[in-house]
């Protein structure tokens, strides 16, 4: 257990490392790091609009000097976002290289290259005077959603796990326009030359069958011609059911997966687990329970019943005994002493911060000691010295047990 003292904390790391942790850390909410990224959510969001209203000619011509400003702005906060990632990469990366090795690492990702296009080309373009491009480039900053949305990540992700299957649906897919476009330029060829007299022009006609669009440019006039068309139509259903259903099953995998990692992590966390075998650690996730709570919110209250032991995984809550307040921060844990005892609770947990935390059930934490005599030992050994050093915490559950197992 580590107990962190009012008002301290761990010693902080250099300026770069901090700079790394508040660009690259996903921090929790209310942090500097997450101020941080709604900043440039928010200049990524007023960039896009500034640039979709100076496309319509009266509100460019009314509020040029206002757009115009707003593109310098998201310029300079880009750059000296690329600049501050370029920079701290260096001694960060998997890989033991040199710091020119990571950031060129870094400059040639595909984060990096997304990075470096959000202002490098509007720069350019700002520096020639060609305004009406810059409409055009405004809308790269918002691939940086990427870098800040798990959902694009995972989609990402799901597509490139995946590419070996829809490069296949497209060669499938071309087969069948070619097919489809054959036999329609054979039949019709005669009839339409002007609209079906070649194969290029039958593959438009194709496409467009195939992908349930239907313009209506180029449509079949012969019986066997709207015959084909049909079967075309029907085919097209199921080009598009294929693709949609490889990216869909990958996406739902990619997220089961993420959420698997990213609750692996907070475990790796926790001291407790830490000796443990990634086969003792993947059977304790599928017990423990994920919750956040605000900061000042009250997470259990002296005198409740003991129902779950908990793991701090990030943030800091405040154990408010009798006759002290205890605070502990990330990779602690909680709450043991009453479940072993099966006591009521003897102090009030508040949140000081943000927290996330990790749930384990009373049965369950009692079947999880019982099958691991390691984890057992380990959770006694913590609970003692805690005692020892909150002895009005010892007294109060002791008091409590007393009854308890006179009853028994």
């Amino acid at each position: 257990m580590r107990l962190v003292p009012r008002g301290r904390g761990p010693s902080d790391p250099d300026l770069r490392d901090r700079l790394y942790e508040l660009l690259e850390h996903d921090p929790l909410a209310y942090s500097v790091g997450s101020r941080f990224i709604q900043l440039i959510i928010g200049v990524i969001v007023l960039n896009l609009a500034a640039m979709i209203l100076a496309s319509v000619p009266e509100l460019d011509a009314r509020f040029d000097t206002l757009f115009s400003a707003i593109a310098v702005f998201a310029v300079i906060v880009f750059a000296l976002e690329y600049l501050a990632r370029l920079w701290t990469v260096a001694g960060h990366t998997q890989r033991e290289g040199s710091a020119l090795s990571d950031r060129l690492s870094y400059a040639f990702s595909a984060l990096g290259i997304i990075d470096l296009m959000a202002f490098l080309p509007a720069a350019v373009v700002l520096a020639t005077g060609r305004h009406a491009t810059l409409a055009g480039l405004g809308v790269l900053p918002f691939f940086k959603l990427i870098r800040y949305s798990p959902a694009m990540r995972s989609l990402l992700a799901a597509v490139h796990a995946e590419r070996r299957a829809l490069i296949g649906c497209v060669v499938i897919l071309f087969g069948v326009v070619l097919t489809f476009a054959s036999l329609l330029y054979a039949v019709e060829r005669d009839v339409q030359p002007g609209k079906l007299g070649t194969i290029p022009d039958a593959m438009w006609w194709a496409i467009v069958t195939l992908g349930t669009v239907g313009y209506g440019d180029v449509v079949p006039v012969t019986p066997l011609g709207k015959f084909i068309s049909v079967f075309a139509i029907i085919s097209g259903f199921a080009m598009i059911a294929l693709p949609v259903a490889i990216i869909s099953s990958a996406f739902a995998e990619e997220v089961r997966r993420r959420d698997f990692v990213v609750t692996w992590g907070m475990l790796a966390r926790v001291p407790l687990f830490s000796h443990l075998s990634a086969a003792e650690i993947a059977d304790i996730m599928r017990l423990l329970r994920a919750r956040t709570i605000e900061q000042g919110e009250v997470l259990v209250r002296r005198g409740d019943v003991a129902s779950s032991m908990y793991f701090i995984t990030a943030g800091e809550v405040e154990i408010a005994l009798p006759s002290q307040q205890v605070r502990l921060g990330d990779g602690t844990f909680f709450g043991e002493i009453a479940l072993l005892h099966k006591t009521k609770r003897s102090g009030t947990v508040t949140a000081t911060r943000k927290t996330r935390l990790l749930l384990l059930d009373a049965q369950d934490f009692h079947a999880l000691i019982a099958r691991m005599p390691t984890l057992a030992a380990h959770v006694h050994e913590t609970a003692k010295a805690r005692l020892e050093e909150t002895g009005d915490l010892a007294a109060a559950e002791l008091a409590q047990a007393e009854p308890e197992d006179t009853d028994r």
